[in-house]
């Protein structure tokens, strides 16, 4: 039995990309039914990030600076020093996470939250970022209802039905095809 068995994932929905020349940035659409209070909590506290985010961060990110981002679950423990470059409580959310550019907007809407994340990935990988973070924030959206369901990052998500079929999903709306990462894949 999988750990994951407890969850499957809705549909490959609510992205899009902007492009820019070479230049593609992943844009992840998601109406939260929590306050922008307390997702921008979810956003910035270590202590809650280590419950859906596939990195841990070494202090608050709520505030502008230098944060130490570890990636979780990698074949190699990644450790970036990220510079917080805009942090307006509980409006946005700015830095850049290795190679990308990250940007989380919320906005009101009624008592949810319409959380909007752009992240700069190389083309080649934006349906595995897509995936990826699709399933982030339905951990995100559960952690906050207070109905967690684990962290559900790096390399054993690759394996995950669930995530396998939201990249094939997410491959088809954008026209790329990710490369092989067979060699990649955990033991």
């Amino acid at each position: 039995m999988s750990p994951y068995d407890h969850y499957k994932p809705g549909p490959a929905t609510g992205a899009h990309i902007d492009k820019d020349g070479e230049e593609w940035t992943l844009v992840l659409v998601r109406e939260l039914r929590h306050s922008p209070d307390k997702v921008w909590l979810a956003l910035t506290d270590p202590a809650q990030l280590a419950e859906w985010a596939p990195f841990n961060a070494s202090r608050s990110m709520a505030s502008v600076g230098t944060v130490s981002l570890t990636t979780v679950n990698a074949p190699v423990e990644q450790v970036s020093q990220t510079e917080i470059t805009r942090a307006v409580e509980p409006e946005l959310l700015e830095y850049k996470w290795g190679d990308g550019q990250m940007r989380w907007e919320l906005e009101a809407k009624g008592q949810g939250t319409r959380l909007t994340l752009w992240h700069g990935i190389a083309r080649p990988y934006i349906a595995m970022g897509a995936a990826g973070w699709h399933i982030c924030l339905d951990v995100l959206d559960r952690h906050i209802a207070g109905q967690p369901l684990g962290r559900i990052v790096g390399m054993g998500v690759m394996q995950f039905e669930g995530w396998q079929r939201l990249k094939a999903e997410y491959e088809q709306q954008f026209g790329v095809k990710t490369p092989n990462w067979s060699n990649a894949k955990p033991e």
